[in-house]
């Protein structure tokens, strides 16, 4: 039984690859279904997001689960193996346990330390439960994980950070108003600065947001794509009298927003409006000016830098101590594996033994029925105490040999010397549990 990570990611090939190798969310238990039914697959999770294709197996053979992989990737996306293997990374084992950990705490990330992938990775699990595609291993091994990362990221604070100029643009607003659901927000400029500007405005439940370009066709389509408001550039004077937030992204080599704009802003509003005005792009969008006394406050792209620059060093630092954490973790998992083999043979040692103990008492019980029902408690309660003392060390030297190379043998012995008819072997059971899925599918299926 062995343990294999393979993954398409933004390390191993780039976005237009990474495209092609995308599953849509309609088809993931179809694919979950098909990756199992495969030879050598006892159990598997597949996680597929815009920057990540990975398949997390357990499979009987390293090599032989490996090239089934692979070739499973091939065939779904028309690609050839040798293609697949030229983009994918392996890992087995500890390797891929601790890619699995590194994966869902966001340490993998392209945004070091993003959440989202932590409510994806949780997803995909249960999508592999719903269709039947993991068993003992993964339905422990995962819940470890998502468990590890969300103590992870509430303990470090690791997500709390902006590393983004976007997004940082929205945290400087947010330290100036707090709260931003009531607030109107103004987007000027409709690429790829101006649509995250948009999803971060909306991830802070600004609700009120109105894309500005200066091909109008661009900002309706944005606007649509995203369910905002849109408007020519040519309303932009008047849209700031009511605007609370402005960021800026235009290509533009002239002054988008000017002083003039600001100070017949300041005009209508009589001075009692506050404006936050954040200007991202290169060439600068908004006219530099002194606005010491006017409610009017203007960032540009530099400002941002400063605080993205130390909340990337936060963001590392919180990183390393949650990639500390994770050896620990790789231990913790490996230890409950060793013990799968050991915890049927302690139960069903106690069981043949709690047995023999109730036989015994419905013998005393026959014997001497005119015990009081106080004085057969006392008998019961001493006769356990007898098993249980006998069991301790039989029980000590059972978890002492799941740490033996020879565990196997050993644990056989044990169950011959105390003649225990119990199956240890979790491939064995991972093999017959296989079969009985891919059977009720077939009458499933027939039916």
């Amino acid at each position: 039984m062995y343990f294999i990570a393979v993954s398409v990611n933004h390390r191993t090939a780039d976005v237009t690859l990474r495209e092609k190798l995308t599953f849509q969310d309609t088809d993931m238990m179809r694919v979950h279904e098909t990756l199992f039914e495969t030879k050598s697959i006892l159990e598997n999770v597949i996680l597929s997001t815009c920057n990540r294709t990975e398949i997390y197996a357990v499979v009987d053979q390293v090599h032989t689960g490996r090239y089934y992989i692979q070739r499973f990737l091939a065939r779904q996306f028309n690609f050839e193996v040798d293609e697949i293997k030229a983009i994918t990374d392996v890992k087995i084992g500890d390797d891929a346990i601790e890619h699995l950990f590194r994966v869902t705490a966001g340490l993998d990330s392209i945004v070091l330390g993003e959440t989202q992938i932590l409510g994806q990775m949780r997803d995909a699990f249960l999508t592999a439960q719903a269709a039947q595609t993991t068993g003992t291993i993964f339905n422990e091994l995962f819940k470890q994980a998502i468990t590890f990362s969300k103590k992870a990221h509430h303990e470090t604070d690791i997500a709390d950070n902006a590393i983004s100029v976007s997004y940082a643009a929205v945290e400087l607003a947010k330290k100036m108003f707090g709260k931003l659901n009531k607030k109107r927000a103004l987007v000027i400029g409709a690429g790829e600065m101006g649509e995250l500007s948009i999803l971060n405005l909306k991830g802070a439940n600004v609700t009120d947001i109105t894309v500005l370009n200066r091909t109008a066709s661009r900002a309706e389509a944005l606007a649509d794509k995203h369910q905002i408001q849109a408007a020519p550039l040519h309303a932009l004077p008047e849209l700031l009298t009511q605007a609370d937030i402005v960021i800026s992204s235009t290509s533009s080599d002239q002054f988008v927003i000017t002083k003039d704009m600001l100070e017949m802003r300041q005009a209508v509003t009589k001075k009692t409006s506050q404006i936050v005005l954040i200007d991202i792009a290169v060439p600068r969008d908004i006219e530099p000016f002194d606005a010491h006394d006017m409610e009017v406050f203007i960032y540009d792209v530099d400002d941002l830098k400063g605080l993205v620059d130390a909340n990337i060093r936060e963001r590392r630092l919180a990183a390393e101590a949650i990639a500390e954490r994770i050896p620990a973790e790789i231990d913790k998992h490996n230890e409950w594996v060793r013990m799968l083999g050991v915890v049927p043979v302690i139960r069903a040692l106690r069981e043949q033994a709690m047995a023999i103990q109730q036989e015994t008492m419905a013998s005393i019980d026959r014997k001497l029925p005119h015990l009081s029902e106080r004085e057969r408690k006392v008998v019961s309660k001493h006769t356990k105490s007898i098993i249980n003392q006998m069991l301790k060390q039989p029980i000590k030297q059972a978890k002492e040999i799941s740490d033996d190379h020879q565990a196997a043998a050993k644990l056989q012995l044990f169950q011959e010397i105390f003649d225990l008819d119990v199956d240890t072997n979790y491939q064995q059971e991972a093999v017959e549990n296989k079969k009985r899925i891919l059977q009720q599918r077939l009458l499933s299926f027939e039916s």
